[in-house]
């Protein structure tokens, strides 16, 4: 693979995860209470965190990329779908969180399968890897704290 092509790639990742970096700053802006702010500038920290990882890449080049198995606990595969809005609750936050996780998930696993055998390949699972652990984290919140409400 030329540098370049190596750069394209990386950078459409980099561009990604800031477009997530965005959605929970654009979500902050719009939920009303403190609590709800916190957690979604927690969220922004773990996609600036992948910006780091990339650019950290692309500099430097690849060390040992270590994949994690996560747990899937399907929970986003029965929940439809919303848009952000100004009166969203926690369970709203919950749900934008995990299906943008789930979407960010899928994206990095097809990118993946676009490389076989390659250090992307690598470095694709591991950024899906990652987005699956937010995704897991968002569903075991939504399990502890909404379903076992109900």
């Amino acid at each position: 693979m030329t540098k370049e092509k190596f750069n394209e790639v990386i950078n459409f990742a980099i561009a990604g995860e800031k477009e997530a970096i965005k959605f929970y700053q654009e979500l902050q802006e719009k939920v009303k209470f403190h609590a709800q702010i916190e957690m979604l500038k927690e969220f922004e920290n773990m996609e600036k965190g992948h910006v780091i990882i990339l650019e950290n890449i692309r500099n430097k080049g690849f060390e040992k990329i270590e994949i994690k198995e996560v747990t899937d606990l399907h929970i986003s595969d029965y929940i439809v779908d919303m848009e952000p809005s100004e009166d969203m609750n926690y369970q709203d936050i919950l749900i934008v969180a995990m299906k943008k996780e789930e979407k960010a998930n899928k994206l990095y696993t097809e990118m993946a399968n676009n490389f076989p055998g390659t250090e992307l390949e690598q470095l694709f699972r591991k950024l899906a890897s990652e987005e699956a652990g937010h995704k897991l984290h968002f569903e075991t919140l939504y399990d502890d704290e909404i379903l076992k409400e109900n």
